[in-house]
């Protein structure tokens, strides 16, 4: 008995000495007056234009974390921080289970969550995982269909963005900042050269290595800018070429550490500061780190309950648009999308073919909460990329239809600068093939950017008739004509979300429809006869 009690001593001394991974939030923050009265000291004047473009003030969360509470907590015995985060007032720390449980002694200390839930009280609720680029993605050498854009024909033109280009929207003025694993080549292979003669990669930085360097590390991020910003004539052609571009590393590949949410997170933070419009990742967080205590369960997937979807969250509401790939779990046991994709505010891109079915390896949702996701649907199979060495290649995963969709919303926000980032999604969901009837496989569906942007084009299946609603924008109602020959007619109107507002059947030729009961805003409607309909956006006054 007395060997025994000796050996369960002993593992409880090496338990209470094992390094965990913990958040450390704050309960305050100092000179809060004085950074909100010079905004300059926080972020950058580009970054400014973009709140008061949206409305949208500085607060509390822009306020940098207190320096002396930093300055506590690295003096702490065996604490060790490894990033931090103003908008959530916390840094990521490793050290001992009792080292950092000695922390919330502290007066400025609100509370510590641990990275291993199994560590927390009931109340807890900490949620991390690994970092991982999304797996199951292949590479194919040598592609060899020939179009306008080279082999990156296709998964342009599903989604209509040769018409923004066609209208020179091609994300001039726009900036994109990409968090991955790395970007060997940029700086040298030839698809990367019309960015870099253009002085579009504007920098980045290796949170990971914490240095300037970002060059360096897993080509995956290589691929991911290739499909945005990358040019080869008749061979490959981004979906936002004039778009400028920062480059962020965020991802470990030689461990699977939960920091990497936190240095996302951090990242996030940065870009926000230097003016950035939209984030595009390809990272996913669930399971299957290497310490299981650290993993994701599909009831996690609600929104805002891990540490990244809540800084996701947070860049929205400074005026980003956030775009994360969906996941590519679709054939796996545990098929649905991870964190960040399923926050509230993130765009998830899931994966179609070429022939816009459904990829097998697209992660599916809904949310655990029972919202939409994935958001919506691009090429994520055969995807036309190039690579570190300045090969063009072919690719498959989510990775890949999450920027390809997201240089296009650098096209659309130019095409409408005065938007803000709720409009641009509300425009480009309302625009999407499935936007009244969302699926758990394809979300609202694939977007049409052509209708995104108001240009009609012919369809040469369509019945031609005078089919209109007016006036629009309205401030009471609205009329329908169309001819005496369209029989059974009805229209339904759908909120920004896709929600059923109004509907109204029995449609007689100029009939007035009453929008009293809407708030103003815009509306979705569509129009449906026995072998006609027509779907489009109203605007309430």
């Amino acid at each position: 008995m007395r060997n025994i009690i000796s050996i369960m001593l002993l593992f409880i001394s090496v338990s209470a000495l094992a390094q965990e991974d913990a958040w450390v939030y704050f309960n305050a923050k100092s000179n809060e007056l004085t950074y909100i009265a010079a905004p300059t000291t926080m972020l950058s004047q580009r970054a400014i234009v973009r709140r008061t473009n949206q409305n949208i003030a500085i607060d509390y969360k822009d306020i940098p974390i207190d320096q002396d509470f930093i300055k506590q907590i690295k003096a702490a015995d065996g604490i060790t921080v490894k990033a931090k985060s103003k908008w959530l007032n916390a840094l990521h720390i490793q050290g001992s289970f009792d080292q950092i449980k000695a922390l919330t002694i502290l007066p400025f200390v609100k509370e510590v969550y641990f990275a291993n839930k199994s560590l927390n009280t009931p109340t807890a609720n900490s949620k991390t995982a690994k970092s991982v680029r999304l797996k199951n993605e292949t590479k194919y050498k040598n592609t060899s269909a020939n179009f306008a854009y080279g082999n990156s024909d296709n998964q342009i033109k599903m989604l209509n963005g040769h018409v923004l280009h066609e209208q020179n929207y091609t994300g001039s003025g726009k900036i994109i900042a990409i968090l991955d694993a790395g970007f060997p080549g940029v700086n040298t292979a030839q698809p990367f050269e019309r960015l870099r003669d253009n002085n579009k990669i504007l920098g980045g930085y290796n949170y990971v290595a914490r240095t300037d360097n970002y060059y360096i590390g897993d080509h995956h991020g290589t691929y991911v800018l290739s499909s945005m910003g990358g040019y080869k004539e008749n061979a490959l052609v981004g979906t936002a070429p004039d778009a400028s571009y920062y480059l962020f590393v965020t991802e470990d590949n030689t461990q699977e550490s939960p920091v990497e949410q936190s240095l996302w997170v951090e990242a996030a933070e940065r870009a926000d500061s230097l003016g950035v419009d939209i984030i595009s990742t390809s990272l996913g967080y669930f399971g299957g780190h290497s310490n299981p205590n650290y993993d994701l369960t599909y009831a996690d997937m609600t929104g805002d309950a891990t540490f990244i979807s809540k800084g996701a969250n947070i860049a929205f509401s400074r005026g980003m648009i956030v775009v994360a790939s969906a996941g590519n779990e679709g054939t796996e046991k545990e098929p649905h999308i991870g964190a960040p994709a399923d926050a509230f505010s993130v765009i998830a891109v899931g994966a179609v073919t070429p022939r816009r079915e459904r990829s097998s390896f697209s992660s599916i949702g809904p949310s655990f909460d029972g919202r939409v996701k994935p958001d919506v649907m691009a090429q994520g199979q055969s995807d036309v990329l190039a690579d570190e060495n300045g090969n063009i290649i072919s690719a498959s995963g989510t990775s890949f239809s999450g920027p390809i969709f997201a240089g296009l919303v650098a096209c659309i926000w130019q095409a409408f600068p005065n938007k803000t980032n709720q409009q641009i999604k509300d425009l480009i969901y309302g625009s999407s093939d499935k936007f009244t009837t969302p699926t758990p496989e394809y979300g609202y569906g694939i977007p049409n950017f052509n209708l995104a942007l108001g240009i009609q084009l012919p369809d040469p299946f369509a019945i031609v008739e005078d089919v209109n609603l007016y006036p629009n924008p309205s401030t009471s109602l609205v009329r329908i004509s169309f001819p005496d020959t369209m029989k059974d007619g009805s229209i339904a109107f759908y909120s920004a979300v896709g929600n059923k507002v109004l509907e109204q059947h029995n449609l007689v030729p100029d009939q007035s429809v009453s929008l009293l009961s809407l708030t103003k805003g815009t509306y979705f409607y569509k129009l449906e006869f026995d072998s006609y309909s027509k779907s489009g956006k109203i605007i309430k006054l």
